[in-house]
């Protein structure tokens, strides 16, 4: 399963609609916060009782979005109940089966504050490439630059059975090396962090300037290093799908998962290690291989880096 964002088309009138809705169903969950946090609980049987009838009378919700409203109150403030949740106008909206259906691949009907209105989706993205795929589950409802998107869960087939691959590719991934396949082909990562760290030096100067025209650039210049990071991820990702398949192999890759809560590093390192887009090189290498029907398998990657090839013999050297 993947995280996929399918991108909309609203009209201006059902733009205004959606952006109605987000804006209150956020201002129903920051009202929740507040009476949670007084009553210190996080129970949404409890919360419910006191706050679903003002939440209708007040904020205009279905009972469906009062419900959803509540449950994302209780759990934010379960991550932290020291401090009172606080929640953005335009955050995302939880949509389930009952507030959001499909109309089959290229609309959504999706409930507002006004009843339900047919969504157009005009970038179904990269699954639609693999027969098979299925949306499961609840979506998120995000608006970003003014452009409504849809998070959402796919269920993307297995590879179709054609036996085991003839060996394997591992991939050893990281930072100063994106990856480094068992070849031997090494995609540098230096260009990145060039870029990353510029960015960063910018950014500090712009906000140390606090200026209008400061603001503007920050503002304009907000996603450029996640686009670039993106495009790299993606060129990688694509070279080692091309090579396992061209080879008949499979690919192995290091389950990096948790490793930033493992591991410590200097000061000086530290936006290097957070910035570093692991994950996503992992998902892009995924659904390429599942295009391509290569098989891709994630490995323990305890000493993967230390250990000899032909013999086995782990060294620190």
């Amino acid at each position: 399963m993947v995280i996929e964002l399918l991108k909309l088309a609203p009209t201006g009138e059902q733009a205004a609609m959606l952006d109605a809705t987000m804006r209150a169903c956020n201002a129903a969950s920051a009202r929740v916060a507040e009476v949670a946090f007084e009553q210190r609980t996080a129970n949404k049987i409890f919360l419910q009782k006191i706050v679903y009838a003002d939440l209708r009378a007040e904020f205009g919700l279905s009972a469906q979005m009062a419900v959803r409203a509540i449950a994302k109150a209780c759990e934010a403030y379960k991550r932290d109940k020291k401090i009172e949740p606080v929640f953005r106008p335009d955050g995302a909206v939880q949509y389930d089966q009952r507030m959001l259906t499909w109309k089959g691949r290229d609309a959504v009907s999706i409930l507002t504050l006004s009843g339900r209105i047919i969504v157009p989706v005009v970038y179904q993205g990269r699954w639609t490439q693999v027969p098979g795929t299925v949306v499961r589950g609840q979506a998120d409802l995000i608006v970003r630059d003014s452009k409504w998107y849809l998070a959402v869960v796919i269920d993307v087939p297995e590879p179709p059975g054609g036996g085991e691959p003839d060996g394997w590719l591992g991939v050893d991934l990281g930072v100063v090396n994106l990856a480094t396949d068992s070849d031997g082909t090494a995609h540098c990562g230096m260009a990145v962090r060039a870029v990353r760290r510029r960015n960063l030096d910018l950014r500090r100067r712009l906000q140390a300037k606090g200026t209008k025209s400061a603001k503007r650039l920050l503002k304009k210049r907000r996603r450029k290093e996640a686009r670039y990071a993106r495009d790299v991820n993606h060129c990688i990702s694509k070279a080692l799908v091309r090579t396992a398949k061209d080879t008949g192999r499979g690919i192995k890759l290091e389950d990096l998962s948790g490793i930033r809560e493992r591991m410590t590093v200097k000061k000086a390192q530290r936006s290097d290690l957070h910035s570093w887009a692991f994950h996503q090189l992992r998902q892009f290498v995924g659904y390429k291989a599942v295009i391509a029907g290569v098989p891709v398998v994630l490995v323990d990657p305890r000493n993967t880096s230390r250990q000899c090839a032909e013999c086995g013999h782990i060294d620190k050297r």
